[in-house]
Parts: C-alpha cells; structure tokens; sequence
C-alpha cells in the first residue's frame, strides 16, 4: 500500500503541528494566569473607567433618552437592568473582553495567519484576515452584550433568575441547529451545486439512506482556506449538505460521496441524549453562578455588595473555563467514537471502501493532517480520531 505521507510531507506537518502542540500544553496555565491577573489587579480599575466612560458618553449623549426613536431602546434596556446603569456594566465586560483580545492578538495572527501561509493552508490576505476577525468581534460583542444584559440584569430583579433563564435557553438549545445553515453564511457565500452527475448521486445516495434534506450548496472557503470540508447544517426542513469549493476541486465524485456519506452517519446519531443533557448542564451551570454571584455578595469582594454585580463576569469567566477545562477529555473521547461510527455508518452506506480511504488519504494530505499525534493531545480533547487510526479501521474486519 502506498505510504500516507513522503518523509518531505511528514517532516512539513510535523513543523506545522508542533508549534499547536506546544500551545496546547502551556494554554490552560496561560488562561489561569490571564484570569489571575484580571481578578487580582484590573477587576476594580477596569470597573471605575468604565463607569467614568459611561458618564462620558452620557453627557455626551444624553439627549438620546429622550429622543422620538432611541428613547425606547434606552427605556427597555432600564427595565432589563431594573435601573439605570447598564451601560457601565456593558462596558466594563467590553474592557475586559478587549483586554483579552490584545493580549491574544500576537499569538492569533501568528497561528490563524502567518502559520497556515507558512505552510500553505491559507489564502487570506491581511483584509481578508482583518475582516473575518472583525466579524467574529462583532459576533463576540453582540454575544457578550447579551449575556451580560439576560444574565446579570435577571441576577439583579429576580431571585431564580437561573432557572428563568435557563429554561428558555435550555429549550432554545434543543432546536437551535435548525439555525446553522444560516450562521455559516455569516462568513463564506453559499451557492447550490450546480444539475449534474454529482448532485444526482449525492441525492440518490441520501434517499438510499432516507435522509431528507432541503438542498446541496457549495461553500466559497478557498477565499481564506485551501482546506476540505464537507457537512451537514440544520435539521429537518432546514437541514443541507454543505460542501466546500476546495473538495470539489481536490476529491473524485466518488469520494465526495464518500464524505458525504461520512457526514450522514452523523445525521443518525442519537442526538436527543445529548442534548438533553447539555440542556440540563446549561440550567445546572447557570445554578452555580448563581451561587458565585451570591458567594461574592457575601464577601464583598472587588468591593461587590450585591448579586448581579458586573465585577464578578471575570471570576464566572474563570470557572466556566475550568469546567471546560475538566469536561473536555470525556467530550473529546465520545465525540471521536462518533467519528468512528459515522465512518461505519459512511462505509457501509457506499459500500466502497476504495473511495472511502482515497478520500481520508486526500484529506489526509491536503489539510495536513498528523497521523500519529502525540496521545496526551488526543487524550486531551481531539474530536476526531488520528486519520491513522481511521484508516486502520478500515482493514479490520
């Protein structure tokens, strides 16, 4: 059997993987010491310049409250503060995100730019790079901006403000897949692939494995990435198979097919557990800072005196990363037995494994892939199992 990789490729993946490795080891103890940092020394200065901006901005501002179209949009945000005052608690999440988003910035655009062209993964240019960041801020912002309006302005009016908030989200988490098709187009523009021999196949093949879907589209990644994708977004009457403009250029019909019948052993997994047991996690995680926000009330600390203060988000930050932190080897050991089984699933679907394993070999080679990772990373937290070992799998019996 041909080798996966030439030594001049896997001494290139090997250069390439190694600097990640390398972050993956020091991140948490990075993290920790950033969250110490901000607890111990930017908590209260970050606090009294927001406030003092706020003040700014009202006096600058001010006649806004009382205009004919803004005055309502400042009369809902007081009645989902319950007083005024919320545009120093947004801005102080905003001064601590933005802090954190500078210290980081070096190490991003080294990784997520000069790394990928370094190694030929990427073909953003500096705008393009800046513009996708730009909208992930923005994302982020909007993001944050209502975490900090839901969570702390319920903190401050209602007693089991988790339980009213967690609830609805919990729900909401349940259906909020259906919403993906339309998340994705916030990045890359979408088009639907074109009448011909692959659309009829693809179609054929899903019908053999009676999945229903609303359409196939091309996603337009090579702007940024020369890396293969494929998957599936949404579910019941929004559910579509998205495939990138790279692996229509890289892969065959039949491994495409392949892919997307990897994909679609991911469409019969049984979902329902799992997200009911996220939902329950989210009202049980919400519980706990509820108890934080309390604690810190009692103890008055960062000059805290009572629930729902704003100065508390860094210390909520910190224990929803430890949780991360903890959770994410089990996550990462039940998400790689999915890949596993999609590809049973993928296998057994085409009944092809030529294609199959010319598509993982592809991929494989294309988006670098490491073949043999070192096992503290994959016991860590990878999603999806070393293609060497998905490749093996496909000669055991």
């Amino acid at each position: 059997m041909e080798p996966l990789f030439t030594p001049e490729q896997l001494a290139d993946i090997h250069a390439y993987h190694q600097p990640y490795y390398i972050r993956a080891a020091v991140e948490p103890l990075v993290r920790l010491t950033l969250f110490v940092l901000l607890l111990a020394v930017f908590v209260r200065p970050f606090h009294r310049g927001a406030g003092a901006a706020a003040a700014a901005l009202e006096r600058r501002f001010g006649f806004l409250r009382t205009a004919p179209v803004s005055r309502a949009f400042f009369g809902a945000m007081d009645r989902l503060w319950g007083e005024p005052g919320w545009g120093a608690a947004l801005l102080f999440a905003l001064f601590i995100d933005l802090a954190t988003q500078l210290l980081y910035a070096p190490a991003n655009v080294y990784f997520y730019y000069v790394l990928e062209h370094r190694h030929g993964l990427s073909n953003d240019t500096p705008a393009t790079f800046a513009w996708t960041w730009f909208k992930g801020g923005v994302v982020g912002a909007i993001a944050l901006t209502a975490l900090v309006v839901g969570l702390y302005g319920l903190a401050r009016r209602v007693r089991r403000w988790w339980l009213v908030l967690g609830v609805p989200v919990a729900l909401l988490m349940l259906v909020s897949s259906a919403l993906d098709p339309y998340r994705a187009r916030l990045y890359f523009d979408q088009a639907p692939l074109p009448e011909g021999p692959l659309r009829s196949r693809i179609t054929a093949l899903m019908r053999q494995a009676d999945i229903s879907f609303s359409d196939v589209v091309v996603e337009k990644t090579s702007v940024t990435s020369k890396r293969i994708q494929a998957y599936f977004a949404g579910q019941g009457p929004t559910r579509t198979i998205v495939l990138n403009d790279v692996i229509l250029r890289e892969l065959a019909e039949d491994e495409i097919l392949a892919a997307v019948a990897h994909e679609a052993g991911h469409v019969n997994e049984a979902r329902w557990p799992g997200r009911i047991a996220s939902s329950v996690s989210v009202v049980a995680l919400l519980f706990l800072i509820d108890q934080l926000l309390r604690l810190s009330a009692r103890r008055g600390w960062w000059g805290v005196q009572r629930v729902g203060d704003i100065r508390t988000q860094p210390l909520v930050s910190l224990v929803v990363f430890i949780l991360i932190t903890l959770v994410a080897p089990v996550s990462g050991a039940l998400s790689r037995e999915r890949e596993r089984e999609a590809d049973r699933y993928g296998l057994n679907l085409t009944g092809d494994p030529a294609a199959f394993r010319r598509m993982l070999v592809k991929a494989a080679r294309v988006n670098k892939m490491d073949p043999e990772p070192p096992r503290w990373v994959v016991l860590k937290g990878m999603s999806h199992p070393p293609i060497g070992e998905r490749l093996a799998q496909l000669d055991s019996p």
